[in-house]
């Protein structure tokens, strides 16, 4: 990765993974980091999100535009 950035913060493992299956179908360098601390038991993923992806500035519209069509998909279902 060149100059990465966090793109986004998810609000759940599903959505974290369904984004990351899409990225890597379209070669998409990127990584997801969870906010889970065993030492406060998951405190952090309840007040903040699940977690976050990590990936190129360059390619943050791309992600945002997969992730809104992918978000929309969901909701319609």
């Amino acid at each position: 990765m060149e100059k990465s950035a966090k793109i986004l913060v998810f609000h759940n493992e599903i959505e974290a993974h369904l984004l990351s299956g899409l990225l890597n179908e379209r070669n998409i360098d990127h990584m997801i980091r969870s906010y889970h601390d065993s030492v406060y038991d998951g405190l952090w993923q309840t007040q903040n999100g699940w977690g976050d992806l990590i990936a190129d500035e360059k390619d943050r519209d791309e992600i945002l535009r997969i992730y809104s069509e992918m978000s929309d998909n969901i909701e319609k279902e």
